[in-house]
């Protein structure tokens, strides 16, 4: 794990700083209006944390898309799992990887609102946890 952050703050960050990948704003919208436009299958839950994270615990419905995948840009099997009919949540767990992701898929034609508030918030206000 000290590897990664070395590697991501010696390396990832000033290549992010260089391409303009910086973190785009998070959504304004409650959690409550977040998981209603999930309920109602106008968007879709992405959680973009490492795997590890996501075998830790998930909500259940999301997709699992790590950002460190996104690195090398959208594959068609993503194209097939995301809908450019539909918002696209992207969570982590404060933010930070949800906002650089987004640009990631802004990119590439998506509408993809960027959380703030992480994983366990989200159980907190009733998001249902994966069993």
């Amino acid at each position: 794990m000290r590897l990664f952050r070395f590697l991501w703050l010696a390396i990832l960050l000033p290549f992010q700083l260089v391409l303009g990948l910086m973190a785009a704003q998070h959504t304004q919208e409650s959690l409550s209006q977040i998981k209603e436009n999930i309920d109602s299958g106008k968007a879709v839950l992405v959680d973009v944390r490492s795997r590890r994270e996501w075998d830790a615990g998930h909500i259940d419905g999301a997709i699992f898309l790590p950002l460190t995948s996104l690195v090398d840009g959208v594959t068609q099997e993503d194209r097939l799992r995301l809908p450019k009919d539909k918002i696209l949540y992207v969570h982590c767990v404060v933010g930070k990887r949800a906002g650089i992701a987004a640009n990631l898929l802004e990119r590439h034609g998506y509408n993809v609102r960027p959380m703030k508030p992480g994983y366990k918030e989200m159980i907190e206000a009733g998001f249902p946890k994966a069993q």
